[in-house]
């Protein structure tokens, strides 16, 4: 039999082999470029965490030699030794006015001698707490430091002191009393019986 042909409109009809879009090399180049993007992206991101991983390990040794430091006693007494020494040094200064400022501090002290720091504590939200501390370059200077004792400074009369040692451990705890109780212990008061409030059962 005779192969029938049939009229068609338009273009001849192709085999599934013979098939190619137009726009398919388009297609090809804009998904490679995707894929390009994101290969850079994703290197991008691993050097990124390589680099925060490496920021973490500087900081974990960093936080290891500082706990070698602590645990060991050889360093903890030389850092005590320092302590002391730098503390020999120093000065309190109480009831230093609110509004003064280090330079004001150091300048009161000058006479005295040479003035290495002025530290003036705050507290967490950074109001200062009425005292600081100063410390000479000489011993003498404290000396010097203590005879401007009930000196005034904007109007408030300093109390000059010679700094004390804080020995780690030794922290000085005293309960306060309660007036109401007396000197010895006493029990605190106990119903004989307890009701509740919600009943029984």
């Amino acid at each position: 039999m005779e192969a029938e042909k049939h009229e068609v409109y338009g273009d001849d009809i192709l085999d599934k082999g013979d098939f190619v879009p137009q726009n398919a090399e388009v297609e090809m180049s804009t998904a490679d470029d995707n894929a390009v993007k994101e290969l850079d992206e994703m290197k991008k991101r691993l050097k990124e965490m390589e680099e925060e991983a490496a920021a973490l390990r500087e900081m974990q040794a960093k936080v290891e030699t500082k706990m070698v430091a602590v645990q060991d006693p050889a360093s903890a007494a030389v850092d005590q030794a320092s302590r002391e020494e730098i503390d020999s040094r120093s000065i309190y200064v109480g009831n230093v006015d609110y509004a003064s400022t280090p330079e004001e501090v150091q300048q009161h002290f000058q006479s005295c001698g040479t003035v290495i720091r002025v530290t003036i504590l705050t507290d967490k939200v950074g109001n200062p707490k009425g005292f600081a501390y100063v410390e000479f370059l000489e011993r003498e200077a404290v000396q010097e430091a203590l005879q401007l004792n009930e000196t005034e400074l904007h109007d408030r009369q300093l109390k000059v002191m010679a700094k004390r040692t804080n020995v780690p451990g030794m922290k000085q705890y005293h309960p306060r009393r309660n007036p109401y109780l007396g000197y010895g212990y006493t029990r605190p008061y106990v119903p004989p019986y307890f009701y509740s409030p919600y009943g029984s059962g």
